[in-house]
């Protein structure tokens, strides 16, 4: 169904230069914090490449973006692409890696991408972050034309792999390539350490974190409290992260202004804590080490990668998910507990149930810290490193549509 990547040895020398496509810190973007990782990583783990960024920034926005940046394409400008595209040309790089999410990139679900492809002259390898089992004619035909672009396309799970196949009738299946979304290689503070730094001893934590918006399922979460309340009176559900920047321009604080009433209207503000924030790094990993169950209650069945899930299971998380594509991929075999889309009893349930047996907990942590080690950075990085080392030897030239 797809190609294996071939083992990257670090020992031969294969100078590379390697262009990354992406949204980039400090926007506060969930791809934008992968691609940063994925950078770090690539540079950690070879001295044969040289990476820069080309940053996409999104309408009347500034960011103070770091050194590795080289050039900004903005979102909406037409011209933006077909500058950038012959500046990758002039610089005459190895490798260009796009990471495609439909949001990231201008015109109609992102269709701007597709003129810089067609101009760029290096092979290009896509990342493929979403991946619709049911696509419009116009997201089916976007996808469709990227892959005819691409020399080679990375999905993150087996799955992703198999919906390009059966729902865009891609035949070019020499092209697909899985690897796993990366996770940290995490300093775990001991939980009772991390609850005392930060003032939650006593308390049995429930987390979720990431970009707020609806379709989060946050509600349902809220919903369950009071009769998880009843038998744990202690317990504290932590919701980190600031809304959605794309959210907030559209709608404002309305969805975290709903769920602010429902935990008043509940009476739950000693059992429900908002962090309305980007948290840093350091921050995040001190929270998920005081976390005693991680919870992603998503409403959307057809989500075929979450960063926030990949980092829990990679902080070793006793995690409890509703069944959407990548959560059914990632926390099969025993990594975590599945419970039915929009239903407050059913998590209510899973979560009294981890909070009575320590032990299950223990043993769903364990069973995905077997998982994590496949899935850390320094891993996933040398199989980027070996793919685009084989791009940029054995050029596979676009087909025909």
């Amino acid at each position: 169904m797809y190609r294996p990547v071939v083992e990257y040895t670090r020992n031969v020398p294969n100078k590379l230069t390697v262009a990354l496509i992406s949204t980039y810190p400090p926007r506060e973007c969930g791809i934008a914090t992968f691609t940063r990782d994925l950078n770090f990583s690539l540079n950690l783990e070879s001295p044969w490449i040289e990476t820069f960024v080309v940053a996409i920034t999104d309408d009347g926005a500034r960011y103070p973006y770091g050194t590795e940046v080289r050039w900004e394409l903005y979102q909406n400008d037409p011209a933006s692409y077909r500058e950038i595209a012959q500046a990758l040309n002039d610089a005459g790089v190895d490798v260009v890696n796009i990471q495609h999410e439909f949001g990231i990139f201008g015109g109609e679900w992102g269709e701007y991408v597709l003129d810089l492809m067609e101009r760029v002259d290096a092979p290009i390898v896509t990342t493929l972050h979403t991946v619709l089992p049911n696509p419009l004619p116009i997201t089916r035909n976007i996808i469709r034309n990227i892959v005819r672009l691409s020399d080679a396309v990375v999905v993150m799970l087996p799955s992703a792999a198999k919906i390009l196949l059966e729902s865009y009738g891609i035949t070019s299946d020499h092209k697909i390539f899985v690897i796993p979304h990366g996770v940290p290689t995490p300093s775990l503070t001991p939980p009772l350490e991390a609850k005392r730094q930060l003032g939650l001893l006593g308390r049995e934590v429930i987390t979720t974190f990431g970009l707020i918006s609806s379709g989060k399922g946050i509600e349902d979460v809220i919903e369950a409290l009071p009769q998880v309340r009843a038998k744990h009176p202690k317990v504290l559900y932590l919701i980190l992260g600031q809304t959605h920047p794309n959210v907030l321009r559209r709608e404002g604080e309305a969805y975290r202004n709903s769920l602010v009433r429902r935990v008043q209207d509940l009476g739950l503000e000693e059992n429900v804590r908002f962090d309305n924030r980007y948290l840093r790094e350091e921050e995040l990993a001190l929270y998920l080490s005081a976390t005693d169950i991680y919870i992603t209650p998503y409403h959307n069945p057809d989500q075929v990668t979450s960063g926030t899930l990949s980092y829990a299971l990679g902080f070793n998380r006793a995690i409890i998910a509703t069944p959407y594509l990548y959560a059914r991929d990632l926390l099969k075999d025993g990594r975590g507990i599945l419970v039915p889309f929009r239903s407050p009893e059913a998590i209510a349930e899973a979560v009294l149930y981890l909070l009575d047996h320590p032990d299950l907990r223990a043993q769903l942590q364990h069973n995905a810290s077997m998982l994590a080690a496949q899935m850390r950075w320094p891993k996933v990085a040398r199989s980027y490193l070996a793919l685009f080392t084989q791009m940029s030897r054995e050029r596979v030239q676009p087909e025909a549509s």
